[in-house]
């Protein structure tokens, strides 16, 4: 029983690897979008300091993707910069990899 046991321990051990990674990965990938969103708005100082708490924050951890592109797709609309949806998410995606990789080589 303690080989079971033992793989267990260590699936759930991986498990928890796995999450935290992908936790600091999205943490990376929802600053640097806040960044990103940031130079678009021309945002600077204490706004651009709170926007990027606001969209890099860990309350913004548990906001879906999607939701994310809507909040920027309509703080883009309201300033009047030229972007769509799919750009955002683009955006999205090329920085979850950069925080992937940047999580994967990080010791």
């Amino acid at each position: 029983m303690p080989l079971f046991e033992n793989r267990e321990k260590g699936f759930e051990q991986m498990f928890a690897q796995n999450e935290a990674a992908r936790f600091r990965a999205l943490a990376r990938r929802n600053r640097a979008l806040g960044r990103w969103a940031i130079e678009q708005l021309g945002l600077t100082g204490d706004e651009a300091k709170a926007y990027l708490e606001g969209i890099g924050g860990t309350s913004a951890m548990a906001v879906a993707d999607e939701n994310l592109v809507d909040r920027i797709y309509a703080e883009f609309q309201a300033k009047g910069v030229v972007g769509s949806k799919a750009q955002i998410r683009n955006k999205l995606s090329e920085l979850m990899a950069i925080a992937i990789q940047q999580v994967q080589s990080t010791p």
